[in-house]
């Protein structure tokens, strides 16, 4: 039975690689220059830090275009607040990676909105939808690109 996988990834490698360029351009800008500016990624989380809050919406545009040119969506980074404190300021973006079972909740009410002949179900951190014809798969897919979960979907383990 034809089956795929709906997951929500970011490329970790691609992920670190723009980071890496952001650090770069900003310790070659004129502006950045004395700034003691810093962009360090972990696990989870990404973190600016810079002697403004100017400074870091600078870096932020840097960094959102660094990962456009990489191919990784935007919405995958949750951002927080600015934090000021002893003239430095701090953002922390949160990576979003897997789908929560609320989304995943959404998605298999959409998938059975549509009165196709297919099932969704939930497993962790992705969403596996089985159905007997492949033209149903594609009309679920093409829904799911057209709708707007707040996280960028990919399409995975499509099986025949």
């Amino acid at each position: 039975m034809p089956s795929f996988d709906v997951v929500s990834e970011i490329n970790l490698h691609e992920l670190a690689n723009a980071v890496d360029q952001t650090q770069r351009e900003i310790a070659t800008r004129f502006d950045f220059k004395d700034a003691d500016a810093q962009v360090e990624q972990s696990k989870e989380n990404i973190t600016l830090d810079a002697q403004s809050e100017f400074q870091i919406n600078q870096m932020l545009d840097i960094l959102y275009k660094k990962l456009a040119k990489r191919g990784i969506d935007v919405t995958s980074l949750e951002e927080g607040q600015i934090d000021v404190q002893n003239r430095r300021a701090r953002l922390i973006l949160k990576i979003k990676q897997g789908i929560e079972t609320e989304t995943g909740k959404k998605i298999v009410k959409l998938v059975k909105e549509t009165k196709l002949k297919v099932q969704a179900t939930i497993q962790g951190e992705q969403v596996r939808i089985t159905g007997k014809k492949l033209d149903d798969l594609q009309q679920v897919i093409a829904m799911l690109r057209g709708q707007n979960l707040g996280l960028p979907l990919q399409f995975s383990n499509f099986r025949d």
